[in-house]
């Protein structure tokens, strides 16, 4: 029971083993397209700079207060910074470079020296400040990302795609970096220098600042029009990535299958149009921003040539001294200079507003179900497990399981027989909490599953599925899964009773063998067998064996069989099997057809019934019979 999780440190994966073992039972390859639509970003026009999102994305800087305060220091220190190395320049020529004096030239250009390099420094620790402060919110941000994963129930997972999860871990977190660590530092930088210059400019020469202020709303107009397009452009870009992710992950995951069935050009081809998508999407966003930002910069030379018009007429006739003109005509290009500048941050935060946004709503995606507040931790289970009317949707109105009642005694072991679909997986997932009854009530020992805490269930829960999934390491680390404060001894003593200590001893480096992404390096019984010595060192109260030995050739089978019995001796188990052969021994079989129970009994009782099961096990019987004498 422990595929569903991914590649999760070994350490941490040990402590909640056998919840995410239990998870494995999850049928979330089934998921429906209209189901999977549900989790796709709406394209909706929205405001592109939403501050709800951007007073969130300030609270995650709140650990870091100190940091952001010298940085906020640094910041408004440079905004004042760059416009008065414009007026220094500006004074150091209609000052002293005006009057020829070679003395107050030195000075001026020694305090220029000066106090750009106080500006350089300031520049290097306020870039180094912001890198910092960005990778700590991206760190935070990345791990809630994937602790929330964790929290989350199976029936998130059966109706999202792995490569949108995985599109909002890589891409939209990076997205929000560049918001926290550029967009608003650069802009306030800006923005202050654009405020300190117009200050100035004002005070040298406040007529002709009135004309700056009055061609401001052309500068309004040209940003609000390319504001609503790069905002949709971006967002639409945000959600093509996702859907290119998510398709490489699927083509990742189903190799076998694309091989198997020569599909390589077919999915190169489908493939290469989600990929040409986001290569359009992509370019119209370039496109967008080329001309945005020179059409911002075009607009201030334009407003700088007006200005020396206007000035210039100024000084011929005598109202504005030449100096003073000089001041403003630097201050002003300090001005003009910024706007493209801010220009380009916006693109920017329309980038980090979609990543922000599209992070936000997974963090804010609630569990369909979680446990009670007052649910309870049990130390020990005996085992004992009640249905009682149990109904089970995995979409509302579409009952996969309909008035399901059963009791499993403590040590007994209950069989799941029916075709595909009929609700055998689903009873496992019950039972191991990963989903509530819609309707009805599961017990263990009396107490509804409601009232008991995950953690404490999944403990004394195992189960070993036909995925067998292994995570990445040595086989001795996948086993310790299982309860990681095993020693080697027991891991030997757990190989023994499975009768298979010989076969992982044989392996290159027995218990130290590497163990590749999803159990590769393994051969498909060895995951099995891995899978079992997992299972039986966790200690279980409770064994869920779903086709457990499917990926077992009929040699290994015919070994592991007593040790699976030695297994389940003394404790609850339910076995799922379409093969006949693994269930012979239940103390109660129950027959399921389309999410009803419509046979239960012992082997021979059923037999003897001579309904759907004996049917069942009389094709069995005759097709062993063929297959010996083929």
């Amino acid at each position: 029971m422990t595929q569903a999780l991914g590649p999760q440190p070994l350490a941490s994966r040990a402590l909640s083993a056998q919840t995410m073992a239990a998870q494995a039972l999850s049928p979330q390859a089934l998921a429906l397209p209209a189901q999977r639509a549900q989790e796709r970003p709406s394209q909706a026009a929205e405001r592109p700079l939403d501050f709800s999102i951007i007073r969130r994305l300030s609270a995650c800087t709140r650990p870091y207060g100190r940091l952001r305060t010298w940085l906020l220091v640094l910041v408004v220190l440079r905004s004042v910074q760059l416009p008065t190395i414009a007026w220094l320049t500006a004074r150091v020529i209609s000052g002293p470079i005006r009057a020829h004096d070679p003395a107050g030239i030195a000075l001026g250009v020694l305090g220029f020296l000066l106090w750009t390099g106080f500006t350089a420094v300031c520049f290097v620790y306020r870039s180094r400040l912001a890198l910092e402060l960005g990778e700590y919110v991206v760190r935070d941000l990345r791990h809630g990302i994937y602790r929330h994963l964790l929290s989350l129930p199976m029936s998130y997972f059966k109706r999202t795609e792995v490569g949108r999860l995985i599109g909002r871990v890589v891409h939209d977190v990076d997205s929000v970096r560049a918001g926290v660590q550029d967009v608003f530092f650069v802009t306030v930088v800006q923005v202050g220098s654009m405020v300190v210059s117009a200050a100035l400019m004002a005070h040298y020469d406040w007529p002709l600042f009135l004309v700056v202020l009055a061609m401001a709303p052309g500068l309004w107009l040209v940003t609000r029009h390319f504001r609503k397009l790069t905002s949709s452009a971006y967002r639409q870009r945000s959600e093509s990535f996702a859907r290119v992710t998510a398709s490489l992950a699927e083509s990742v995951n189903g190799i076998r299958e694309i091989q198997s069935f020569t599909r390589q050009e077919r999915n190169a081809q489908a493939f290469a149009v989600r990929i040409d998508e986001h290569a359009e999407l992509n370019m119209r966003g370039a496109r967008l921003a080329a001309v945005f930002q020179p059409v911002l910069g075009f607009n201030g030379q334009v407003f700088l040539a007006v200005l020396l018009v206007l000035g210039g007429y100024q000084v011929l006739g005598g109202g504005v001294e030449l100096d003073a003109l000089i001041q403003f005509l630097f201050l002003s290009t300090s001005f003009f200079n910024a706007i493209p500048i801010v220009g380009e941050q916006y693109n920017q935060a329309l980038t980090a507003m979609a990543g922000a946004e599209r992070v936000f709503r997974l963090l804010d995606t609630r569990p369909d179900w979680q446990d009670a507040p007052d649910a309870r931790d049990f130390a020990r289970i005996e085992g004992r497990v009640e249905f009682h009317d149990v109904t089970f949707e995995y979409e509302p109105g579409v009952a996969v399981l309909s008035d399901v009642s059963f009791v499993a005694r403590p040590g007994e072991s209950i069989a799941l027989v029916g075709h595909t679909g009929s609700g055998k997986s689903t009873i496992a997932n019950l039972i191991a909490k990963l989903y509530l009854p819609s309707r009805g009530r599961v017990s263990i020992d009396g107490e509804d599953l409601r009232a008991m805490s995950g953690s404490s269930l999944h403990r004394q829960i195992a189960c070993v599925t036909q995925h067998n999934f292994l995570f990445t390491g040595t086989v001795r680390e996948n086993i310790l899964v299982g309860r990681p404060q095993a020693s080697s001894a027991e891991i030997e003593q757990a190989l023994d009773a499975l009768g298979v200590r010989d076969l992982i001893e044989a392996l290159p480096a027995g218990l130290d063998s590497p163990v590749g992404e999803r159990g590769a390096g393994l051969s498909s019984g060895q995951r099995q067998l891995v899978c079992f010595a997992r299972a039986m060192i966790a200690e279980p109260r409770v064994v869920i064996l779903d086709e457990a030995t499917s990926s077992v050739d009929s040699v290994t089978e015919a070994r592991v069989q007593q040790a699976l019995l030695r297994l389940l001796a003394g404790r609850t188990s339910f076995v799922v099997a379409h093969r006949l052969s693994t269930i012979l021994h239940a103390d109660q079989i129950l027959v399921l057809d389309h999410g009803r129970i419509i046979e239960r009994g012992s082997h021979a009782e059923l037999l003897r019934q001579d309904g759907v099961y004996a049917r069942s096990y009389r094709e069995f019987v005759s097709a062993q019979s063929v297959a010996w004498r083929d």
